[in-house]
């Protein structure tokens, strides 16, 4: 817990991966994740270097009373620490969580990201993820207002793999 603590605190100083904007303390992220631990909804999801956790990402499903979208999933809190950035971490991850979401009959993986979170756009546009939209005042940080992204990837099922037959495309 401490080195997930110490990786998450690291990844909101540097600017990404939650929306936090100033790092909590190891404290308030112990709660944190114990809580993300006992949602029935969500999975946490860590990535390793060498032994040592440094970035998490979570997989939200939709609740039970949502059986309209129990086909989608959300990619969200994705971040690796920039101490163990350049080592494929963060594909490797969230290659991860899409295949959980495709095992669990998930056919499409949503998420949003703040424009000013770059290198993690580009990620994820690389791994196959489609803008639809934009929000133009999505999040506030250090006293400017950002605009955010919206992207899907549709899966394969029970594969994890980005396919425009599945859902009518």
């Amino acid at each position: 817990m401490a080195e997930l603590c110490e990786a998450t605190d690291a990844a909101i100083i540097e600017g990404g991966g939650f929306g936090w904007i100033e790092p909590q303390g190891r404290v308030a992220l112990q709660r944190h994740f114990r809580g993300v631990m006992l949602v029935p909804e969500r999975e946490l999801f860590v990535a390793r270097l060498d032994a040592v956790v440094v970035g998490s990402a979570q997989l939200v499903r939709p609740p039970r009373n949502n059986e309209a979208q129990a086909f989608g999933a959300t990619l969200t809190h994705a971040y690796i620490a920039p101490y163990a950035r350049g080592h494929g971490l963060a594909r490797l991850m969230i290659r991860r969580v899409e295949e959980r979401a495709a095992s669990l009959g998930h056919r499409v993986v949503n998420l949003d990201v703040r424009e000013t979170q770059t290198t993690a756009i580009a990620l994820f546009e690389t791994l196959g993820y489609e803008r639809w939209g934009t929000h133009p005042a999505y999040a506030r940080v250090n006293g400017r207002t950002v605009a955010g992204h919206y992207y899907y990837k549709l899966l394969e099922p029970g594969r994890g793999r980005s396919t425009g037959k599945v859902m009518g495309r």
